[in-house]
């Protein structure tokens, strides 16, 4: 049986999303016949409940209701100890031993004993309190999303959610990942969008700002967390663990924005440019009716403007900041080994400083100058940016020590073919051509060039930088000349042993032999 949800689903991906029964079938992992069964069904309204009296299940466990309900009631009665009263399992485990005739599975007997308790008020019931949400306070969480940027995939993107439970408004900010430097760029971006701070912030416990939840309901935050809710001056709210209907209005905004923001999956040039006209579409969604209050979310919205703290007047640096150990190549590794950077040939087995933004990996040496940027990796496999510009530059100058130093096993197999079939006294000029070429277009469009000069068996600096101008260079193809019918002949000058016949033409005269 499928939950109005579930029903929901299946009935949107036909309807409004054009799927077949085939294709909604394998989106919601159920029969396609089942999916045919909800997208012919007509009717929803719910059924006519049947009075209990009237309800009766032929079950094993009828002989043995009496005397599970004695023991039950005997507890009551008797106000036996809550921690010394008959639990499913112990009751289970009396009628196997003291009742010859009993045959009933665990879980049928817990079923019933935990339906029992109920109806004797035996256990406490679980009652969600309506919580009053004040103007000026939000709620934040990430939701996955999918997107391509630049035609480059992103299979696990996050997008970061600031919902404000009074108005129902909210913004967000789409995110390759779900580390700290998102979290504070993302607040940040919206913040300064909408002109002032939430006076009180609602989170789940993430390892990204909560290191240690503390008896009696405290949290140890990370040190930057910390001291980005100082600087903001908001009050962070944590819930309890596993409780997220206490933040219900962000959870409900994850799942509202990414249908209406992000189906079909995004596409587009650069995030930075489409998280602003997110913001913007964001302020859009509000020109409707809230679910409750009968007014319109925009105008609410203004009253939890009206409530929120100044920015200060100082921008928060949301960067993080490191330092790491680099191995015999002058690479070091982040996220526990999974990602690996390079730095230089110049740091190998040195300790480099780093600076962390959700798309750049800045790489530093002690007194804090930039060696090398490098593009954030993401993901769980272990993947490596390498920047070569550095390795190219460094061998160029020491050419001869090529095949003895790390950088040659390093290199692409093309690479290492193209530069031993080069000649000796050619390696120092062909690797410092590959560097050039890599500081114009990127590493990539110099490996391209050696595998055109591999294919023509070219194998000189020369002949490496025309190929490049060719391949890269906006040099337009002009097509051969066609002889024309018409076309007059030129004068013959005969060739002689001196050059009276060629001074004679260019004077406008012809010698004739």
């Amino acid at each position: 049986m499928f939950t109005m949800d579930q029903v929901h689903t299946i009935r949107d991906l036909y309807f409004n999303q054009g799927l077949n029964l085939a294709e909604v079938a394998e989106k919601v992992r159920c029969d396609w016949r089942t999916v045919r069964k909800y997208v012919d069904q007509k009717d929803f309204s719910p059924p006519v409940p049947i009075p209990e009296s009237e309800i009766h299940h032929e079950s094993k466990l009828d002989p043995f209701k009496p005397l599970i309900d004695s023991w039950l009631i005997g507890d009551k009665d008797k106000k036996v100890p809550r921690k010394q009263r008959h639990t499913a399992r112990r009751i289970h485990d009396r009628l196997t031993k003291e009742v010859p005739e009993y045959n009933c599975s665990y879980r049928l007997t817990a079923e019933y004993v935990s339906a029992r308790k109920k109806e004797l008020k035996l256990k406490k019931a679980e009652n969600y309190i309506p919580l009053i949400h004040r103007p000026g306070e939000a709620q934040a969480d990430f939701g996955f999303t999918a997107f391509y940027e630049n035609g480059r995939y992103h299979a696990n993107g996050k997008h970061l959610v600031l919902s404000f439970p009074y108005s129902n408004g909210g913004f967000l900010q789409l995110n390759y990942g779900e580390n700290t430097e998102c979290l504070l760029e993302g607040l940040q971006a919206m913040f300064e969008y909408i002109g002032g701070v939430p006076q009180e912030i609602w989170f789940d416990n993430t390892s990204t700002i909560v290191t240690q939840i503390i008896k009696g309901g405290g949290r140890q935050m990370t040190d930057r967390f910390s001291r980005f809710c100082e600087h903001y001056r908001f009050k962070p709210v944590f819930m309890n663990p596993e409780s997220g209907w206490e933040k219900g209005n962000v959870e409900n905004k994850v799942g509202y924005l990414r249908r209406n923001q992000f189906v079909p999956v995004p596409q587009f040039p650069d995030l930075t440019e489409k998280n602003s006209e997110l913001l913007k579409a964001c302020d859009e969604d509000m020109q409707r009716e809230h679910y409750d209050k009968s007014r319109m979310i925009c105008d609410l919205f203004q009253e939890d403007k009206a409530a929120l703290l100044p920015l200060p007047s100082i921008r928060f640096d949301t960067s993080g900041y490191g330092s790491a150990t680099t191995d015999k190549y002058g690479r070091f590794t982040l996220d526990n080994g999974k990602h690996r950077y390079s730095a230089s040939p110049a740091f190998c087995e040195a300790v480099v400083q780093y600076q962390l933004t959700s798309r750049e990996v800045i790489v530093m040496d002690q007194d804090m100058h930039e060696i090398v940027r490098h593009r954030r990796l993401y993901g769980e496999e272990e993947t490596e940016s390498m920047d070569w510009l550095p390795y190219l530059k460094y061998i160029a100058r020491k050419p001869r020590s090529l095949r003895n130093s790390g950088i040659y096993e390093m290199m692409p197999e093309n690479m290492r073919h193209f530069m031993d079939t080069c000649a000796n006294e050619d390696r120092g000029q062909i690797l410092k051509t590959l560097s050039e070429l890599t500081d114009r277009t990127g590493f990539d469009s110099a490996l391209r060039t050696v595998d055109e000069a591999i294919h023509l068996q070219v194998k000189d600096p020369d002949s490496l930088k025309n190929l490049y101008r060719r391949l890269f260079s906006d040099v337009p193809s002009l097509p051969p000349l066609e002889a024309a019918m018409d076309t007059p002949l030129g004068k013959i000058i005969p060739i002689r042993n001196d050059l009276s016949s060629y001074d004679a033409a260019l004077k406008g005269g012809v010698q004739h032999g």
